[in-house]
């Protein structure tokens, strides 16, 4: 039997990979978050890791040397888990013993605001005599309108939601009824099905007029040429005259799209979100300088001063093989602990330098806006020209100026406006610029006959802006300016 020969080759591979350190991982993470998101994220880490502690609070501890003065009561109650856990005189005594003189329970206001199904079933019972059917019904119907006003869904899969929620099927005659009770409550409009529907709530409400008969009209049988601003089709299709047109568009005009606005809830989900800056900037006139400041209340952090200890004297010395294992875990656990707490003041420490960095750079590119507040001078910027600022890494400023504020003289803004390339390579001109130009030409321009976007092109053009009329319709939707036409006034 002829015997197998074995060969040794050398083969030489090129291979692309991607490895991700972790630490650049984590680092991303953290530049990502805003102040109030990395404050929860150092509260987390000072709850999980005994290691970290605030420095301020380390200073404080050991200026101030507190005598011990615990009661009896004080120290066993540690020994339970809850109140609920103690012995019912401990309890009460430690409870006593814990009263916080300065606690003022009348300072708790409660949220009073009232929701839209609570707003819209106390007036419908006002105004209604309701059986206990009735109001289960009115409930799951007013429980589909939406924060605009507008029903959601239709009567008949509202129904069967009511068969498997109340346990009985609804006539339909009941659910007919019901809602349009509730489409007769104030503000008019409340219970419409679409903005033609809500508008004709709205108009059979006010008083009969002629120009309240031709704005029905034009509402109910020609609101496709209305909503498209065709207005001198419109004027042939009424037979009228162009005043009384007028007339019925400015009735038009004052009604409430968005009809449940009206009702003034003042719940917490209608209040306005704020901002919070993550930076902030002063300009010293006299000096002609500028001072970037982190923002957020993020305090020092330090490593707590037993797990430094322990880190230092990490040398398992039991002869007891079990206890030499406990020893061990006991140093695995102080040691990763501090690690952990190392990497993370690192972390910090490595976000607010690059932060401080790019925010710099951006200042000193766009001098001319944070001197004069006027948008028209922000220069053209991209990321690439950060990078070669800050030596940084591309992706590192976009995530670093993602969902990032500033706060100036002149306001708040986000870092993301400060980015805007040249309309084209042979200009030094922004899109800002541009921007500032075209919306004065479209607030200025005569209504009745308004710029189209080939207009638009021309006049920017005599005025040195040389653009394509394709990159002039993205800048005007860009302003949320609508085409011509639909900017077209009677």
């Amino acid at each position: 039997m002829p015997q197998e020969k074995t060969s040794l080759q050398q083969v030489q591979q090129q291979r692309l990979q991607q490895r991700l350190n972790p630490q650049n991982v984590a680092l991303g993470r953290l530049l990502e978050m805003s102040v109030p998101e990395l404050e929860d994220e150092v509260r987390r880490q000072l709850d999980d890791n005994p290691a970290l502690e605030p420095v301020d609070e380390r200073d404080s501890a050991a200026d101030s040397h507190p005598d011990f003065d615990e009661t009896s009561d004080e120290l066993q109650s540690a020994d339970y888990a809850s109140e609920d856990d103690m012995p019912s005189g401990m309890s009460h005594r430690v409870r006593r013993g814990e009263a916080d003189p300065a606690f003022d329970p009348t300072t708790i206001a409660p949220d009073d605001g009232d929701s839209l199904i609570d707003a819209l079933m106390q007036r419908l019972a006002h105004e209604n005599e309701l059986s206990d059917t009735d109001r289960q019904i009115a409930r799951n119907i007013i429980g589909n309108i939406d924060d605009n006003g507008y029903m959601s869904r239709p009567l008949a899969a509202i129904a069967d939601d009511i068969a498997v929620s109340e346990g009985f099927y609804p006539a339909s005659a009941d659910m007919e009824r019901i809602f349009a009770a509730i489409r007769a409550l104030d503000p008019a409009g409340i219970g419409a099905t679409d903005l033609r529907d809500c508008l004709l709530l709205q108009l059979d409400r006010r008083q009969p007029s002629v120009s309240q008969r031709t704005a029905r009209e034009i509402i109910d049988r020609h609101f496709d040429l209305f909503s498209k601003r065709h207005f001198t089709r419109l004027q042939a299709r009424l037979e009228i005259s162009k005043e009384a047109l007028q007339d019925a568009l400015d009735l038009i005009r004052t009604l409430n799209p968005r009809p449940a606005s009206a009702l003034d809830l003042n719940t917490s989900s209608d209040r306005m979100r704020h901002i919070t800056p993550d930076l902030s900037l002063d300009y010293d006139a006299e000096d002609d300088t500028f001072t970037v400041t982190l923002l957020g209340d993020i305090p020092e952090l330090g490593i707590e001063e037993t797990f430094s200890a322990g880190v230092a004297a990490m040398q398992p010395d039991a002869q007891n093989p079990a206890a030499r294992r406990r020893q061990q875990q006991a140093l695995s656990f102080i040691r990763r602990k501090h690690d952990d707490a190392a990497a993370f003041i690192g972390l910090l420490k490595m976000r607010a330098q690059t932060l401080m960095a790019i925010a710099k750079a951006i200042v000193e590119r766009q001098r001319s806006f944070f001197i004069s507040g006027d948008t028209a001078t922000i220069r053209p910027m991209i990321l690439r020209d950060i990078g070669a600022d800050t030596g940084l890494d591309l992706s590192v400023i976009s995530r670093a100026t993602a969902g990032k504020y500033i706060l100036t003289s002149h306001g708040i803004y986000a870092l993301k406006m400060f980015f805007n390339e040249r309309p084209d390579a042979d200009t030094d001109v922004s899109s800002h610029e541009i921007l500032t130009v075209m919306r004065g030409m479209i607030e200025n321009e005569d209504k009745h006959s308004p710029l189209s976007d080939q207009a638009l092109c021309e006049a920017l053009e005599s005025k040195g802006y040389n653009l394509a009329r394709r990159t002039v319709a993205k800048y005007r939707e860009k302003l949320g300016f609508p085409v011509a036409r639909l900017r077209r006034e009677l």
